[in-house]
């Protein structure tokens, strides 16, 4: 048989890693949002044939399900340690660090939220949020729904503000984001909208960390206190 009608022998079979599949993945999440995620196109980017992620990851949804517990465990559970007993502060820190590496990658906020939130990380994360607030004196089942308030706080606060951002895009700082917001409020007729209209520049920083640390604030004073006339942690 001539060269021209050998069959070509198959050259060697590229190993892969978790990690290059997870940065893979990463990568066209940040490019072009949820919708540039699948096996195939995670596939192409690294230059494999669908079927050889699938040793690594069994379906999409798998994938997904590790990618967004590998997000989640950059803020890791020693971000929740107190310093001197300083509970709010090590939840302060925690949300901040939360919020900033959502905010890295915005493609992967509507992964995050229909996730199970039962990874690896993401359980450290949440026994160490429960325990920190244990520790700050509340009854454990008092913690655990505090503990669900936070990150349901930090989650709604995060998803508002990835939803405006566009994939490929680098994030605004909030100067920008805020002058660009209250350039638009600019418009709405006071007479129809009186209050809006009114507080018009607070509405406009609404998506800036200012606000993100208002609102919390409030809400750990809320959990400090408990209802009215008694206190729920030391």
């Amino acid at each position: 048989m001539g060269e021209t009608g050998r069959r070509a022998r198959p050259g060697p079979r590229r190993a892969l890693s978790e990690r290059e599949i997870l940065d893979a993945a990463m990568r066209l999440l940040d490019g072009g949002g949820a919708e540039a995620l699948s096996v195939r196109s995670v596939a192409a980017e690294l230059g494999v044939a669908p079927n050889a992620l699938y040793t690594y990851f069994a379906s999409k949804p798998v994938l997904v399900r590790a990618l967004v517990d590998d997000l989640l465990g950059q803020v890791g559970p020693g971000t929740l340690t107190p310093a001197d007993d300083d509970w709010r502060g090590a939840v302060t820190r925690f949300a901040l660090a939360l919020r900033e590496t959502l905010l890295a990658h915005p493609g992967a906020v509507p992964l995050l939220l229909g996730s199970g939130f039962d990874g690896p990380n993401a359980l450290a994360g949440g026994e160490a949020l429960l325990d920190l607030l244990v520790r700050a004196g509340l009854p454990q089942d008092t913690a655990s729904r505090a503990s669900y308030l936070i990150i349901t706080y930090i989650l709604g606060t995060v998803a508002l503000d990835a939803a405006e951002l566009p994939p490929g895009v680098p994030r605004p700082d909030d100067a920008a984001r805020t002058a660009a917001r209250r350039g638009r409020l600019a418009g709405i007729p006071a007479d129809r909208f009186p209050r809006t209209a009114a507080t018009a520049d607070v509405v406009a920083g609404y998506n800036s960390t200012e606000q993100y640390l208002w609102g919390l604030t409030r809400l750990l004073d809320g959990i400090l206190t408990g209802p009215p006339g008694r206190s729920t942690a030391s």
